[in-house]
């Protein structure tokens, strides 16, 4: 399973009452957002412990408003993001970077994710509501076809065959319009 999937997976299992999915994903963000903080803080390692700490602080505190549908990565670095942002406003100090070295101030997803977002629901809302969801479940939730059967409320072989029209389907469909 690739990391979106599985962050995602705990998120949504830690929205549902799971605190130890809920534990779990916040000692990976951890892992994670201390690099992102760090290439964006040389040499101030106690400003980088703090952003995560605000950052987790602020993922569990909004948590709420994460939209179960949408890529997790991209809304948690949304908000380290801000975090950074608030960071630096609160120090009062610009960063100046040489040009040849600006790749470490691109975040991990960029604009172009809701570009993605968007065209990717373009697609999707040419499927029937149970069958997009499938889709959602499996191909881009990481969701074994069990998994999406059951939340979906049908069988694993009516998943599998509706996935597998679905993706005719969407395949036919964006062929045509090329």
């Amino acid at each position: 399973m690739d990391r979106e999937a599985e962050l995602k997976r705990l998120m949504l299992r830690g929205l549902d009452g799971d605190p130890v999915a809920w534990r779990a994903l916040l000692t990976e963000l951890r892992g994670a957002l201390t690099p992102f903080f760090r290439r964006r803080l040389i040499g101030l390692e106690a400003d980088v412990e703090d952003l995560v700490q605000d950052c987790l602080i602020a993922i569990h505190a909004k948590r709420a408003t994460y939209d179960r549908s949408m890529a997790f990565t991209a809304w948690a670095y949304a908000i380290a993001r801000y975090k950074l942002i608030d960071h630096f406003r609160r120090q009062g100090r610009r960063t100046h970077v040489p040009l040849e070295d600006a790749d470490v101030l691109l975040a991990e997803h960029s604009v172009e994710d809701g570009a993605v977002r968007r065209d990717l629901a373009k697609v999707l809302s040419i499927l029937p509501l149970r069958q997009r969801r499938l889709i959602e479940d499996v191909r881009i939730g990481g969701f074994s076809l069990a998994e999406a059967a059951a939340r979906n409320g049908c069988t694993e072989g009516a998943a599998k065959v509706s996935v597998h029209r679905s993706m005719k389907a969407l395949a036919a469909s964006v062929s045509h319009e090329n």
